[in-house]
C-alpha cells in the first residue's frame, strides 16, 4: 500500500482514546484542490488521510494526533468525535458537484487502510462510521452511493442482521415514532432532530429510500442492526 506523506498543520492533541474511524467525501472537484485546502492553515480543517479516485493514499496528519474533520458531532452520547477518531476523506465531487459512485480502486484502498488502522489501534468494526452518522443535522457524506454493505462484508462496520425485507409480524411498542427514536439513540445517533437522525440511518442502511419516514422495511432494518449490535456485546 503506497502512502504519500503530505503534512497538514491543522491538528492538535487528542483528549480521548482513539476508537473510531469516520469516512467522508471531499465534496470538491479534485483531490489536488482538496489537498491544498486541507493543508492550508487558513482553512482550519484537515483529515488524517485522503484517498484519490485511483486509490492513491495521502497521509496528512499523524494517527496519534487530532485532525479537524468532523466538526460538531456526536456518537453514542460522546461529543467531539475528532478527539477519538481517525478521519478519512474520499475524493468525490459530492452532492455539490454531482455525487458519483466510488471507484473500485478507491474502495479497495480504503479497505486496506482501515484494516491497518483497526489492527494498530484495536478499533472494533462497529466503530467505522460516516460523517452523516455523527453529524446528522449538518452532513450527508459519504452519501447514499457509498458501499457500506461491501465494507461490512470485509468486516468493517455494522450491518443489519436481516435480509432487509419487511417483517409483517412485527408490531412496535407504543407507536412507531417512539420506537424509532429510542432505537436510533441506542444505535448511537444523536436525535435532537429525529427526522435528520432517521435520514442519516436511511442514507447508510436504506439508501434507496431517504425520506425521513420509517416504513416497515426501515423498522426491520433498525431491528436487524440492533441484533447485530447486541451480538458484539
Amino acid at each position: 500500500m503506497n502512502i504519500k506523506q503530505l503534512p497538514s498543520p491543522n491538528f492538535n492533541e487528542r483528549n480521548s482514546p482513539l476508537d473510531a474511524i469516520i469516512i467522508h467525501y471531499t465534496d470538491m472537484l479534485s483531490a489536488d484542490e482538496t489537498l491544498k485546502w486541507l493543508c492550508n492553515p487558513a482553512s482550519k480543517v484537515s483529515a488524517h488521510y485522503l484517498i484519490d479516485e485511483d486509490g492513491q493514499i495521502y497521509q496528512l496528519v499523524d494517527e496519534g494526533k487530532r485532525a479537524w474533520h468532523s466538526g460538531e458531532s456526536c456518537w453514542q452520547g460522546r461529543n467531539d468525535t475528532n478527539s477519538y477518531s481517525i478521519g478519512i476523506e474520499l475524493a468525490n465531487p459530492g452532492h455539490t458537484f454531482g455525487h458519483l459512485p466510488f471507484p473500485e480502486a478507491q474502495i479497495d484502498a480504503l479497505v486496506s487502510l482501515c484494516e491497518g488502522i483497526m489492527s494498530r489501534w484495536g478499533i472494533p468494526p462497529s466503530r467505522i462510521l460516516g460523517h452523516s452518522d455523527v453529524a446528522p443535522r449538518r452532513k450527508q457524506d459519504p452519501g447514499h452511493l457509498f458501499p457500506w454493505e461491501r465494507l461490512a462484508q470485509a468486516g468493517m462496520g455494522l450491518w443489519p442482521d436481516t435480509d432487509g425485507s419487511p417483517r409483517r409480524d412485527f408490531v412496535p411498542p407504543r407507536n412507531d415514532d417512539s420506537f424509532v427514536i429510542e432505537a436510533l439513540e441506542k444505535i448511537g445517533y444523536e436525535t435532537t432532530s429525529p427526522v435528520d437522525a432517521l435520514i442519516a440511518f436511511q442514507r447508510h442502511f436504506q439508501p434507496h429510500k431517504i425520506d425521513g419516514i420509517a416504513d416497515l422495511e426501515t423498522v426491520a432494518l433498525i431491528q436487524g442492526l440492533l441484533r447485530s449490535q447486541e451480538k458484539l456485546i
